[in-house]
Order: structure tokens, then C-alpha cells, then sequence
């Protein structure tokens, strides 16, 4: 969500990840009034289109897109704004090819710089990646930094200060698509790689020197996690969602170290296939609060408000 067409309301952009198009819908300025919203495609090739961002990646003052584009196209790649949006498709230029099964995408100033980087994983490469955007000819090159080549099967995540130091740090959901004893060899078979985990931005983030610390170890499943202060105590507290083995929903409080131990808070357990998970004030009451939704076999949205007190404490690990 962003102002696309820069008339002072909010647009949506989406992906229709079969048919592989990304969507972006006009705000008319009476977005209450029942009227159907103008559609405009940004492009019909980026086959699998999965995750997608908005930031002004060419420092020209309009929005431009990113996206991954999952296991049918294995790719990262950014739209480009010209001015002329509702005419004809944006401007593809490919980030980078041949990632196995591209899924987070996301964007942030990871060295502080002053321009927008972006946030990726390619799960069935193991690889959290983040590409620094460098200004060049009235475009931008991205130069690949690993973040971590390690972990199995990284899968959903966002930028964050997680420790408060000012610089952009990662929390990551690891292990997705868990299944123990099956020899399959794109999946997570050891539940110790099944994790919530941050990685600490130790101030030079070009030197793959980023630190991993764990939130939640033997997450079975773990699919996604975002960042927020849930209890108001002045600290980046981690909501995070599991597919399966089972589905569910939880919380970690962060106790005052980012780096010791959290507490795991349930919301919702046997949710089958929980996947995307977002941090916000719904209501308008000035707390943040979740909402998730769940894919095949549940095929529901929620959203828990957040009354002030945490419940259903229960330690980190299991």
C-alpha cells in the first residue's frame, strides 16, 4: 500500500502469483463509497509473482515496485515509475535470476545511506540476502550481500531495530515447509533449523558479519515473523505465524535484552496452514494489533486486539 499515482491517497498494489501480474488499484479519494477502484496492471511477466514492496528505489520522487516471484520464476526484479502509470506496463529490470524459490521481499536503508535497499530470501537456496541499492546512469545496481548462507529453508521476515541501536536489524522466520523423516530434499528435516530468529546489523552490513540470535527456538513450520512493540514497554517485542505441525499464531515478549530469552504467548493454536502475519492499530486505540490470515483448511482472516495484557505465557522453548 502506498500513494502510487502521488495525489495524496493510498493505492494498493498486489500479485496475482499463477498468472504471474503484479496490480496496482486508483484510490478515487472516496474509498468508502462502495465504487469500484480503477485497475492498472504494472506488468504480466514476472511469472509466480509472490511478494511485493513499494519504495522510491530511484530517487526520482514517485513509488516504484519490487517483487519475488516464487518457485515459477526464481527471480527478484523492481518495476520502475515513469510518470506515466496508467499507460501501459512499468519498466522491468531484473535484480537477480536463478534464486531457488524467491519469496520474502522487502525493503529498507540497511546501510544507512540514504537510498532503499532491499530484503530476500530464496528458501530452497538457504539464502537471506540483501541487495544495496547503488545510484547509476539514471538507474540502480544492486550488489548481493549474504546475510546467512546457513540456515535451511528461510522463509518469511522483515527489516527491524530490534536491539534500538538506530541501524536496521532482520527478524526471519527459518524451517518452512517441515517434514521430518521424508528425505525430501528441498524440505526442513531437522526441528532444531525450525526457529524465529533476528540478525544484529553490527554496523557494516556489506561484511556478512550480521549476528544471529534466536527468539523461538523448534518453531515447527516457522513462516513468518514481524516486529512491534505489543506491550508498550518501549521494546521490539516479534509476533510470528507456523503452516503446519501445527498452524499457529504467537507472540514473543521481549524481556529487555533482544539478545536473552523470550516468552512465547499463544493466540491461536491448530490453525492449519497460518501463513502471513501483519503488526498494526486496527481499531484506533493506540496499541498495535495482529492480524493473520490461513491458507488451505482454514481459509480465514483474524485479527486479536491488543487490550493491554499479555495471556497464555509460556516459555520460549519447548
Amino acid at each position: 500500500m502506498g500513494d502510487v499515482d502521488g495525489d495524496g491517497d493510498l493505492d494498493v498494489v498486489i500479485v496475482k502469483n499463477l498468472r504471474g501480474h503484479l496490480l496496482w488499484f486508483e484510490n478515487n479519494s472516496t474509498a468508502t463509497d462502495g465504487r469500484i477502484w480503477q485497475r492498472h496492471v504494472i506488468t504480466t511477466d514476472l511469472p509466480g509473482a509472490y511478494d511485493v514492496t513499494l519504495a522510491d528505489f530511484d530517487r526520482d520522487g514517485d513509488l516504484d515496485v519490487a517483487a519475488s516471484s516464487w518457485v515459477l520464476g526464481n527471480q527478484f526484479a523492481w518495476f520502475e515509475n515513469r510518470g506515466s502509470i496508467a499507460e501501459g506496463e512499468w519498466k522491468k529490470h531484473l535484480i537477480e535470476s536463478d534464486v531457488a524459490e524467491t519469496r520474502t521481499m522487502r525493503a529498507a536503508d540497511f546501510d544507512d545511506d540514504g537510498d532503499v535497499d532491499l530484503l530476500g530470501t530464496g528458501r530452497k537456496s538457504h539464502h537471506v540476502i540483501w541487495y544495496e541499492n547503488r545510484p547509476a546512469d539514471n538507474s540502480v545496481d544492486w550488489e548481493k550481500h549474504y546475510v546467512d548462507d546457513k540456515s535451511p529453508c528461510p522463509a518469511h521476515g522483515n527489516p527491524a531495530d530490534m536491539d534500538g541501536d538506530g541501524d536496521m536489524d532482520i527478524v526471519i522466520a527459518l524451517g518452512f515447509y517441515y517434514k521430518p523423516g521424508s528425505g525430501q530434499a528441498d524440505a526442513s528435516l531437522d526441528r532444531e533449523h525450525n526457529q524465529v530468529v533476528w540478525y544484529e546489523n553490527v554496523g557494516d552490513p556489506g561484511s556478512g558479519l550480521w549476528k544471529k540470535h534466536v527468539i523461538g527456538p523448534c518453531f515447527d513450520d516457522a513462516f513468518e515473523a514481524v516486529a512491534g512493540d505489543l506491550d508498550g514497554d518501549g521494546d521490539v517485542d516479534v509476533a510470528a505465524t507456523s503452516w503446519r505441525n501445527p498452524g499457529r499464531v504467537v507472540w514473543f515478549e521481549n524481556q529487555g535484552d533482544p539478545k536473552g530469552a523470550w516468552t512465547r504467548h499463544m493466540l491461536k493454536n491448530n490453525w492449519r496452514s497460518a501463513n502471513q502475519v501483519i503488526i498494526a492499530d486496527f481499531n484506533g486505540d493506540g496499541r498495535p494489533d495482529i492480524v493473520a490470515c490461513a491458507e488451505h483448511g482454514s481459509y480465514e482472516l483474524r485479527w486479536w486486539r491488543n487490550e493491554g495484557q499479555s495471556k497464555m505465557a509460556e516459555p520460549s522453548g519447548e
